[in-house]
């Protein structure tokens, strides 16, 4: 069986963060501006890969399908869950907060959403970090697509495209955050973020499931 790239290169992968402090910095206090500043226990980020989102913003838990990628994780003191996004091994109304950052690109949304849905207790938040399609920086990364590795199998999608997906889930009243308005070398400092989306290249949107049951 062919190995991830997010196995193979997974330290690679979180030394990215360490390269690129300030950016990942900026990217945290966006997400900050929407996440509850008491996150609940039942709490789970979706592609969690090492750990470095959930971490860093009080999550509970973090599922995964890179074994390697959990193993670091787990040492920065998340419980780990290997499995996929399009098929979550987790009981219905079983979280009250779900967090996807960075990792939409590389499930299928549609799959995905449903079972977030599934997962989510009634009005429970969903928090989705992304870099937008039409921002410069997803323009960039869609050119990578076609040299493999981490961007391989990665599908795009603009802020507008997601906001409406999300409506159509049944998840509601969002709240949108963005950063990353510089070119990533050029951004020396931690970034304030803004309201909205369309400017930045990091979007952050918080939804509310307002399923019944």
């Amino acid at each position: 069986m062919k190995k991830s790239p997010f196995d193979i290169h997974a330290e690679k992968y979180d030394n990215w963060y360490e390269k690129h402090l300030t950016v990942y910095e900026s990217e945290l206090e966006a997400i900050k501006e929407l996440i509850p500043s008491d996150v609940p226990e039942k709490s789970l980020e979706i592609g969690v890969g090492t750990g470095r989102f959930a971490s860093a913003l009080g999550v509970s838990y973090g599922l995964d399908p890179s074994g390697k990628m959990l193993e670091i994780a787990e040492k920065r003191g998340i419980g780990v869950i290997k499995g996929i996004a399009e098929n979550l091994p987790l009981k219905s109304s079983s979280f009250e907060l779900i967090l996807m950052a960075t990792s939409l690109f590389f499930v299928d949304v549609e799959k995905t959403l449903g079972e977030i849905s599934r997962v989510l207790v009634p009005g429970g938040k969903l928090i989705i970090a992304f870099i937008d399609r039409n921002s410069p920086l997803g323009k960039e990364y869609q050119k990578r697509t076609h040299e493999g590795g981490f961007y391989g199998n990665a599908s795009f999608c603009s802020a507008n495209q997601l906001i409406n997906r999300l409506e159509e889930y049944g998840f509601h009243e969002p709240g949108i955050r963005q950063t990353l308005f510089k070119p990533l070398p050029d951004i020396k400092v931690i970034e304030k973020p803004e309201e909205g989306f369309s400017r930045g290249s990091f979007v952050v949107v918080r939804t509310r499931s307002i399923k019944n049951k």
